[in-house]
């Protein structure tokens, strides 16, 4: 008897796998009729998306355009998104201007270390403060927040890195922004959501606190890790400020202050009647030049990340 129902059993199973198999083609055959209320829907839809592309990529394809343009043609308005008498003049003339590589190898290094113990140190103060039952918890946010809105001041912050010998060294140009508090605030709504089954596991496995946010916690915070890489890397790759109050060694520029100290130089020159065509060319165009120079390598980089980039954005804004 025992054996009897077993096969039943078996051909009962059997028989519901065919069964759904048979549904699930016929429901790859069946077309659904769309309406005209959700075709016109899927039109405009489209419509829009096209011309916020197009107001997206305008600008930049623009830039990209006069950046290789002559000056006459950008003068007369007559570079739209496609170059005109197109020439590589302005682009010799800045990277011939300076060791324009050793800046980028500066701002490289920077971009680097910076964005790595920024992300780090926002992480690790990140996640004690996504746990509830962290008792000055109350405390500590809102002090937090509070540094969001309100800073030591310029003239604080040149005086306490001259009097630490800080300045001139790449600590001067990491440690102002080493640690953004809207960055600091995603990453704890994230944690806040992570898996806390997960971390009992680890600790129940024997791993310390320590061991549970490096072993577990990161490697499974792969978006909004990947969201921070990028927002601290751009501010860490555009920025220039802080090349201006603390390195006064041209040879530790970053590329941004470089391009922005040959901006000057142009906009500051003589009178164009007395400068030499060449000249007259780089102060037209040798902004949109320097624009493509630093945001090229973002560009470049963004790709790779965006999947997590998306993701860590909504993840870390689901919860206050």
């Amino acid at each position: 008897m025992a054996e009897e129902k077993i096969q039943l059993t078996e051909e009962e199973k059997n028989r519901i796998s065919e069964e759904k198999l048979r549904i699930k083609k016929l429901k790859k055959g069946i077309k659904v009729k769309e309406s005209w209320q959700y075709r016109v829907f899927q039109v405009i839809n489209v419509i829009i998306m096209v011309l916020i592309c197009a107001a997206t990529l305008y600008p930049f394809l623009y830039l990209v355009a006069q950046s290789f343009s002559s000056e006459a043609a950008i003068i007369k308005g007559q570079v739209k998104i496609i170059p005109v008498d197109f020439n590589l003049t302005t682009y010799k003339s800045v990277l011939s201007k300076g060791d324009f590589l050793g800046y980028y190898k500066n701002t490289i290094l920077y971009a680097v270390f910076g964005t790595f113990f920024s992300v780090l140190f926002s992480s690790m103060l990140a996640y004690p403060l996504s746990k509830p039952q962290l008792r000055l918890n109350k405390f500590f946010v809102p002090f937090i927040i509070f540094t969001m809105y309100f800073g030591g001041g310029l003239i604080p912050n040149y005086i306490l890195m001259t009097s630490l010998g800080l300045r001139n060294t790449i600590f001067s140009f990491i440690l102002p922004g080493l640690i953004g508090t809207y960055y600091v605030l995603l990453m704890k709504s994230f944690f806040a959501s992570f898996p806390h089954e997960l971390e009992e596991a680890g600790e129940i496995d024997g791993l310390s606190k320590y061991g549970v946010f490096f072993r577990i916690v990161i490697p499974n915070s792969k978006p909004i890790i990947a969201t921070m890489v990028l927002f601290y890397m751009a501010g860490y790759w555009s920025n220039w400020f802080n090349a201006f109050l603390y390195l006064e060694d041209r040879s530790k520029w970053p590329v941004a202050y470089h391009l922005r100290q040959i901006i000057i130089g142009a906009a500051t020159s003589a009178d164009p009647g007395a400068a030499s065509q060449e000249n007259m060319q780089i102060a037209a165009n040798i902004k949109s030049c320097s624009m493509v120079l630093m945001a090229v390598p973002i560009i470049c980089v963004y790709p790779f990340i965006q999947k997590y980039f998306v993701q860590g954005m909504m993840l870390g804004g689901v919860k206050g």
